[in-house]
């Protein structure tokens, strides 16, 4: 009886030791999983642009001997590239098609399987090659995913058992992945904090967390690719204090937007799920023509494709013309709505701030000669309109609002950005707009239901 409690005793201390122990620890593994991230994330961006670099080269050889040799080549090259990304989601890990970040949610909330043995391949190889063939997508959906897998390996790793340890693991990868993405840290901890807010179990220990990951994953990324912000616009004036009512409307306007946007993503999500259903090889074969498409844009009009922040430092120049730049604007809105909601294996961050800068662009040559007296600078109406439309789209406009300041450096246009996000999140509120991963979440697990247990997979 007297060695039962003395064993007793000494696990009770060995519990409470741990649980002394256990905020360092989590802190430990949140540093590691931040690394690791920021490591896969900076070694994606440089496998992209390398990718791109690549075929672009290659085509200028051939390009001298035959343009239209050149085409069919491109043409061939990026279907394979396409439909190999979409064979890799529908294949090994259909949890990675679009951005991922919808799935990690669902982790948090214990809705959905994380099973990153798949998933960080799937999407690593998968994203790259859909990226790499033009499509308009970003890569921070595939850093976030890859992020909170990370997160979920480590904790399997280090058997932590422990569920909110676990989600903050998973939490903290998604931050560091929205940092190694944009080299913005402050928005990969407010991603977490104001897009998470309904899954992420706060705690003291956990914020710590998400801030260790993502200062982790940030010096990892400045020390691979460099401190400098993402885009390079030039310098900002700060907007005169009378104009700021006018960004009102523009925010208006591009509430309207990211709801139309977010409304015809799910629409077609909804039109091609039931075609993927039709055959099995539907889905890579999408891809491939997707691709390919793009892939040939990608020499006849290069601004058609990509993620867009390419074409951002020229949107301001002055040499851009208004109506060119208005189907420059349509035609992209078609081919993110195309490309993401196809299910590819990509993000719609990048996409989404390009719109909304020619869409800023747009408004700021309107508003000139009708307010003359204001001084409105086309380069601020370009970074307030990259903000507005996250914020529509995304429905977090806090996140928009850092993300653009720190990829941009535009910190003088703080209460314009404030003023144009929030009029544009209430115009998406009033039309009664779904947050664009809300939805496809709901949607996900509306349709797994019907489907076989993956958590269960080994």
């Amino acid at each position: 009886m007297q060695t039962a409690k003395v064993l007793a005793s000494t696990a009770t201390h060995k519990i409470e030791s741990w649980q002394k122990r256990s905020p360092f620890i989590i802190l430990i593994l949140a540093s590691i999983v931040g690394a690791a991230t920021g490591l896969l994330g900076s070694l994606f961006h440089i496998c992209i642009n390398y990718t791109v670099s690549y075929r672009e080269q290659f085509l200028q050889h051939v390009e001298h001997a035959s343009p239209y040799l050149s085409y069919f080549l491109i043409f061939c090259i990026t279907a394979a590239m396409g439909a190999f990304a979409y064979y890799l989601v529908q294949r090994f890990a259909p949890e990675t098609g679009g951005s991922g970040i919808p799935e990690v949610e669902g982790a948090l909330l214990n809705l959905r399987p994380v099973r990153w043995w798949r998933v960080i391949p799937v999407k690593f190889f998968g994203g790259l090659g859909a990226l790499g063939s033009g499509m308009v997508l970003g890569r921070e959906g595939p850093t976030v995913q890859i992020g909170a897998n990370l997160g979920k390996m480590t904790a399997d790793l280090c058997k932590v058992k422990n569920n909110e340890s676990l989600h903050t693991l998973i939490a903290t990868g998604a931050g560091a992945g929205i940092t190694a993405a944009f080299n913005a840290p402050l928005s990969g901890i407010l991603f977490v904090i104001e897009e998470m807010r309904p899954e992420f179990t706060y705690t003291k220990a956990s914020i710590k967390a998400v801030f260790v990951g993502c200062i982790t994953s940030c010096m990892v990324y400045q020390f691979i690719m460099g401190s400098n912000p993402i885009l390079d616009m030039g310098t900002f004036l700060a907007a005169p204090l009378k104009s700021v009512w006018i960004y009102i409307f523009l925010g208006l306007f591009l509430g309207l937007i990211g709801s139309l946007s977010n409304s015809l993503i799910l629409t077609l999500r909804r039109i091609l799920g039931l075609f993927y259903q039709k055959k099995q090889y539907f889905f890579p074969l999408t891809g491939a023509v997707l691709a390919g498409t793009f892939g040939v844009l990608s020499l006849l009009k290069p601004e058609m494709t990509g993620g867009g922040f390419a074409i951002l430092p020229n949107l301001v120049d002055g040499m851009t013309m208004f109506y060119p730049l208005l189907i420059l604007l349509c035609l992209r809105f078609i081919a993110t709505i195309l490309c993401f909601g196809s299910g590819a294996p990509g993000g719609i961050f990048a996409p989404t701030i390009a719109l909304g800068a020619i869409i800023g662009v747009l408004f700021g040559m309107i508003a000139q000669p009708v307010f003359p007296q204001y001084d409105i600078e086309l380069l601020n109406c370009a970074v307030l309109g990259m903000a507005g439309l996250f914020a529509a789209t995304i429905r977090a406009p806090l996140t928009g609002i850092m993300v653009v300041m720190e990829m941009t450096g535009s910190f003088v246009l703080i209460l314009p950005l404030i003023i144009t996000c929030l009029a544009a999140t209430f115009m998406a509120q009033t039309l009664g707009a779904t947050p664009i991963y809300s939805a496809i979440l709901n949607s996900t697990l509306a349709s797994s239901k019907n489907e076989p247990d993956q958590s269960k997979e080994k």
